[in-house]
């Protein structure tokens, strides 16, 4: 192989391999991994679902069962949402039927997000409303329609194994289903439930920071001044959210820590895409304010 033809092959790997293309790449493998997640979710909460709903699950109820699917999707419709308003749109076309075409997708997605939050809340109420049971013989139950808690999201059928864990333990049973529990089961859940509100709740401050970023950005109103305030304000949700991450694995939870990983990495992204969207606008200015002047 000649060296003329080694250089063009040296250039092309060199043009594929560069920083920026590595980066995008690592970037929407993240998203795509997010996706994957909301597809586990979805397989978490109808498990759940036909245990807690009884399989009488409609329009109705939808959210309270399909909370965790319904918010990681919702959540991935404005990741990438903001994605394209920060990174791949030009400004000069954020306008007009496009504006208001990605406005209302953003107005879904957040009506979606807020139940999901209510459906949080909703479920939190579930493992919190219980009573004693006595039950003799706990595998009588096994072979029926019998359930116990293992986790917030897992209530498998009481069976010939489970039940002699159970047994001589003092159970409680969720109001209005056949779902029994222990004592530290229930408390678990509970605690689960609790890190689902605080994580959803904290998510929501982010965002309506960052909306209000992206607004005054696109109205020339951001400063380096506002960008520091917002930066810090910012890092103390991250911050919670991490902590949030951290009790997920503390608990066993690995797929919530892991979920939770990726959408700080991903969020981590949009902030580097809004610094430098602001940047590259102050950057236009000065430059036309120079062109102005020698002029």
């Amino acid at each position: 192989m000649g060296a003329d033809a080694q250089k063009a092959i040296g250039a092309r790997h060199g043009k594929f391999l560069h920083p920026h293309r590595v980066f995008r790449l690592f970037k929407y493998t993240i998203y795509c991994l997010l996706v994957v997640n909301a597809y586990v979710f979805f397989t978490e909460d109808l498990a759940a679902s036909a245990e807690i709903f009884n399989g009488a699950v409609n329009w109705s109820n939808v959210v309270e069962a399909f909370s965790a699917s319904i918010d990681a999707s919702a959540w991935i419709v404005l990741l990438l949402l903001f994605e394209l308003e920060t990174a791949v749109i030009p400004d000069e076309k954020l306008k007009g039927g496009l504006k208001w075409l990605l406005m209302a997708i953003r107005v879904v997605s957040y009506f979606f997000i807020v139940y999901a939050f209510y459906g949080y809340l909703y479920k939190y109420g579930v493992v919190t409303d219980f009573a004693p049971i006595s039950i003799a013989d706990v595998c009588s139950l096994a072979g029926g329609d019998w359930n116990y808690i293992a986790d917030l999201d897992d209530y498998p059928l009481v069976d010939a194994a489970s039940c002699a864990l159970l047994q001589g333990q003092q159970l409680f049973l969720v109001s209005g289903t056949q779902i029994v529990g222990t004592q530290a089961a229930l408390d678990s859940a509970r605690g689960l439930a609790i890190i689902d509100i605080v994580n959803a709740g904290t998510w929501l401050v982010i965002v309506v920071l960052l909306e209000a970023e992206v607004w005054m950005q696109l109205r020339n109103l951001l400063t380096g001044a506002i960008l520091k305030v917002s930066k810090y304000l910012k890092g103390f949700f991250y911050g919670l959210l991490f902590v949030c991450a951290i009790a997920w694995g503390f608990e066993g939870s690995f797929v919530d820590f892991w979920d939770a990983f990726l959408w700080l990495v991903a969020f981590i992204f949009i902030e580097l895409n809004i610094f430098q969207w602001h940047e590259e606008v102050e950057e236009a200015e000065e430059l036309a304010q120079n062109q102005a002047i020698t002029r």
